[in-house]
């Protein structure tokens, strides 16, 4: 199995693992890291099928399980993501790699899911960081058997996938902590800002109303007058507020002119072409700032799931009024099924896209089918 290997194939292992880390460095998506990551390890060696575990927090359970070589028909047909048994298990306890011709002869491997593919050669590989076993590959149904040279490679790309993977996810806490901290800024600002104007104004509105007996009426007017400038004032302290989480592309351009700058950019850098209309009548008010926001980064996600997934060769945004102003981001790629469960587990973008839309008030919705194009439709009030 496997023969002998020469240095121009070594110098060409290196080179794919150097390119397939190269291609990860720049991305702090964790999710998109670890799609690139199954699909660069499965072409590396020849494998039929390929995974990628990442264990969760209790150890029982995977937080994220990405394959390649399957189609989402039967990810879906297979069911929930696997737990840490068997094979699968032994891979996140053990940092020594382990292959064999034929998983089912092993005393470790339990049972498939119905729906299964049938499996024989096997390579599994830890990802191990500072010490740890963060992660596993694990690779299938490699003609002739995966060798000496497979195993080599696979570490080899196994080491640097963890230190990416890691700060990846360093990048998504660092996140997550930014935005804990943004918003108790913000809710300390509002705070301060707002609540002793309206505090005076409700003094102001009662010693108002105290004087609208009609006996001292300049008294009662000047007191609205003193109202009417705190709420104004309140006002325009909220305003800037609101201004300073705007997208610098917003805050330059708007949203059309920040779609046209993203767009042609993205046809730039991937070859496929981006196009942009504006189908509303002319003076429409527009969304409020909030909701501009969301529909900006609503775009942004679609745009980046349309090019990576959907092998598309054109690529439509349009953004029109319908009572709201509706944003739509259709391809014309392979499609898939926007129920099936797999969807949800894999491309979380799709979850937090439907969370940003319907908190601002909104409604979003994906309309999609194997082979038919996908249409990712938000509006907002």
């Amino acid at each position: 199995m496997g023969g002998v290997e020469t240095k121009a194939d070594t110098g060409a292992a290196l080179r794919a693992v150097t390119d397939a880390v190269l291609g990860l460095a720049g991305e702090p998506s964790l999710e998109t890291v670890l799609e690139r990551l199954v699909h660069a390890v499965r072409d590396l060696v020849g494998a039929r099928y390929a995974a990628l575990g990442i264990p969760d927090e209790d150890g029982a359970g995977f937080d994220r399980f990405i394959t390649s070589g399957m189609s989402d028909e039967q990810i879906e047909a297979i069911g929930p993501l696997p737990r840490t048994h068997g094979l699968l298990a032994a891979m996140l306890t053990d940092p020594e790699p382990y292959r064999t011709d034929d998983i089912r002869a092993d005393p470790r491997f339990e049972w498939w899911p119905e729906a299964h593919p049938r499996m024989r050669s096997f390579l599994g590989v830890p990802l191990l960081f500072k010490g740890d076993i963060v992660g596993a590959f694990y690779l299938t149904d490699k003609d002739g058997g995966f060798d000496d040279a497979d195993v080599d490679l696979v570490r080899g790309l196994a080491a640097h996938a963890a230190v990416v993977i890691e700060n990846a996810r360093l990048f998504e806490a660092s996140r997550e902590r930014s935005i804990t901290e943004e918003r108790s800024r913000l809710a300390r600002d509002l705070h301060d800002a707002l609540t002793q104007r309206l505090f005076s104004l409700n003094l102001t509105l009662e010693a108002a109303a105290a004087t609208a007996d009609g006996t001292n009426p300049a008294t009662t007017v000047e007191a609205i007058h003193q109202a009417q400038g705190l709420v104004e004032s309140a006002l325009a302290e909220l305003r800037s507020l609101i201004f300073e989480l705007r997208p610098p592309a917003l805050e330059a351009d708007g949203l059309l002119g920040a779609l046209r700058k993203h767009a042609a950019l993205l046809s730039r850098a991937h070859a496929v072409p981006v196009t942009v209309t504006d189908a509303r009548s002319p003076g429409s008010p527009g969304p409020s700032a909030t909701g501009e926001r969301e529909l900006w980064r609503v775009a942004e996600e679609a745009l980046s799931n349309a090019l990576r997934h959907a092998g598309a060769s054109e690529i439509r945004v349009t953004v029109e009024e319908d009572g709201d102003t509706v944003l739509s981001v259709a391809d014309n790629g392979v499609g898939f099924d926007p129920d099936a469960r797999s969807i949800a587990a894999r491309r979380l973008g799709l979850v937090s896209m439907r969370e940003r839309i319907e908190a601002a008030g909104g409604t979003f919705e994906i309309v999609s089918a194997p082979g038919q194009g996908t249409t990712v439709r938000a509006s907002v009030p």
